[in-house]
């Protein structure tokens, strides 16, 4: 019989956030100054899990309000990006690896949840590829630092749940919500907009598509404040935001409404909104940029005709491939020439 440890790696250091533990705190530590504690302590935070060039000054308001006097014990929900689940998953691993110091998973707290037959058991390698953990380990480590002995963790990757299971787990999940020494965490960003999220919903009332986005995801907001799970869910019925975090929201959202069945009063608020993409928001906020049937006849830019400008942009895939032809001086077989041959004439159509 083997003793060793199984310790889940730090996978996403030195890419998704800092791997050098001293400048990894340096960054922690002042995003965490520059945020407010107005409700510590906090029994749930929601915060995302984007790199933290990205998200790192959002999230510091949410762990802000941790209180490590007072937490014993942190779940960490996060929603399965690579994996298909129809439940949720625990980790094999015992120690959860960090820049700053490792962290310990609660193994009674495991055990009882493997017990009750709703769990799966995911790889090591599926936890180390999955972010939506990862993420918050940094700054639940920096959070608890005065406390690091004296607290344990609880990963939990959550599948894409029914409405039913959301509630199960809810349910299940919410005597541990109960106790004040708990801290919960759901990792969630919000609103993933474009082709390749397959989702491009725009009010065009609301002015550019960022502000469109950012209405949609402060009308989501709105509605998990009022800590109802049916509303919730019918919002996202009827808009289908892209929030990835949506199902442990779901879960939470549960857990509150069970404990609210017994007297429980909870009350959540929002503390800060950031889109990832700055560049794209301070370009946007000096410029309203005009494009296809958004033109303005206004508009001061200078323009080209459409023609023109879709000639200009294609005309390098074109020219490129015909200056190889004709300037090539090394014997060249026919299907060379073919293919080029093929590809402009593919070009010059278009």
């Amino acid at each position: 019989m083997s003793n060793r440890v199984v310790c889940r790696e730090a996978s996403h250091a030195g890419s998704w956030y800092s791997a050098s533990g001293s400048q990894l705190n340096a960054q922690l530590e002042g995003w965490l100054s520059k945020a407010e504690s107005t409700i510590r302590p906090a029994r749930a935070i929601i915060a995302p899990h984007a790199g933290y060039t990205y998200c790192g000054a959002c999230a510091a308001h949410a762990y802000k309000q941790v209180d490590p006097t007072v937490t014993r014990r942190v779940f960490i929900l996060g929603p399965s990006h690579h994996v298909p689940l129809s439940r949720c998953a625990l980790s094999p691993a015992e120690i959860y690896r960090t820049p700053l110091y490792d962290l310990r998973i609660d193994q009674k707290v495991y055990a009882d949840l493997w017990k009750t037959g709703l769990f799966e058991r995911m790889s090591l390698q599926t936890d180390e590829d999955e972010h939506s953990i990862e993420m918050h380990l940094p700054y639940t480590a920096k959070a608890m630092e005065s406390h690091k002995d004296e607290f344990s963790i609880v990963p939990v990757l959550v599948g894409a749940l029914s409405e039913s299971k959301e509630q199960e787990y809810g349910k299940l999940l919410s005597k541990y919500l109960a106790d004040p020494s708990n801290l919960f965490i759901i990792s969630s960003d919000f609103c993933h907009w474009g082709q390749r999220f397959r989702y491009t919903y725009y009010d065009e009332s609301h002015g550019e598509i960022y502000r469109s986005i950012e209405h949609l995801d402060k009308m989501g907001m709105g509605i998990i404040e009022q800590l109802d799970p049916m509303s919730f869910t019918n919002y996202l019925k009827k808009y289908r935001n892209t929030i990835c975090g949506r199902h442990p929201i779901g879960v939470l959202l549960n857990a509150v409404a069970e404990l609210r069945k017994s007297g429980l009063e909870m009350n959540f608020s929002f503390l800060n909104y950031a889109q990832s993409r700055l560049w794209h928001l301070v370009h946007h906020r000096k410029t309203q940029t005009s494009y296809g049937r958004h033109m303005r006849l206004s508009s001061p830019a200078r323009t080209v005709p459409a023609r023109l400008g879709w000639f200009l942009q294609e005309m390098p895939a074109l020219l490129i491939p015909l200056l190889l032809m004709l300037t090539s001086h090394k014997p060249s077989s026919m299907g060379k020439y073919l293919l080029l041959g093929t590809f402009c004439m593919h070009y010059f159509q278009r």
